[in-house]
């Protein structure tokens, strides 16, 4: 039980480690999230935390719950860069699907189905950060990424009872952080840091 509880308190701190430096970098205007992807992660972090805690994920899920409310944050944070932010037609596919899909949550008692649907949706929130890394690979933290990749391993062997629907999430969300890294730093190694900076994409 100690070392669950080890895990959990070491997932939260990689969760702090990873956030507290991200906002400092907003709120210094030198990074400017998506907020669309944000706002899906929120909610969908928050919802997937209640639906471990359904099956048992004991400890492993403080983590996840701590991390969607800290998320819910930089939503509010990062609307102030709104008007310099290209949303296009395929981020508010991203949106509309994803959004559809939650009410789905209440119309099942299983957990295993909840984080099923809501893993998709956060891989589709990761969609609007892809196609905007993509374009502007130099306004995304990677250190961040890292972290929460490392995070969500952690939060893992955290989890007191495993099964897909306490494991799901986080390995799912852990290759999604993979891709968004690897995407990040492979534009950066093609475009310049002035031309990302005045590059926008095709809507």
């Amino acid at each position: 039980m100690y070392y669950k509880e080890g895990m959990a308190i070491l997932a939260i701190l990689l969760t702090f480690a990873a956030f507290v430096p991200y906002i400092r970098l907003l709120l210094r205007n030198e990074i400017k999230p998506h907020y669309f992807s944000w706002m899906i992660w929120g909610f969908v972090t928050l919802t997937v935390c209640i639906a471990q805690l359904q099956d048992d994920g004991g400890v492993g899920a403080w983590p996840i719950g701590i991390s969607g409310l800290i998320t819910m944050v930089v939503v509010v944070l990062s609307l102030r860069h709104r008007k310099t932010i290209t949303i296009t037609r395929m981020d508010w596919a991203f949106l509309i699907i994803a959004t559809s899909s939650l009410p789905v949550w209440m119309l099942t008692s299983d957990p295993l189905w909840a984080v099923i649907i809501l893993t998709a949706v956060e891989v589709l929130g990761f969609g609007p950060s892809i196609r905007k890394a993509y374009y502007h690979p130099y306004e995304e933290n990677v250190t961040f990424f890292v972290l929460f990749f490392i995070r969500n391993i952690v939060a893992v062997f955290a989890l007191e009872h495993y099964s897909v629907t306490t494991m799901l999430f986080p390995l799912v969300a852990s290759a999604a952080c993979c891709f968004l890294i690897v995407t990040i730093v492979w534009r950066r190694t093609i475009v310049p840091k002035q031309q990302a900076s005045s590059s926008s994409p095709s809507r």
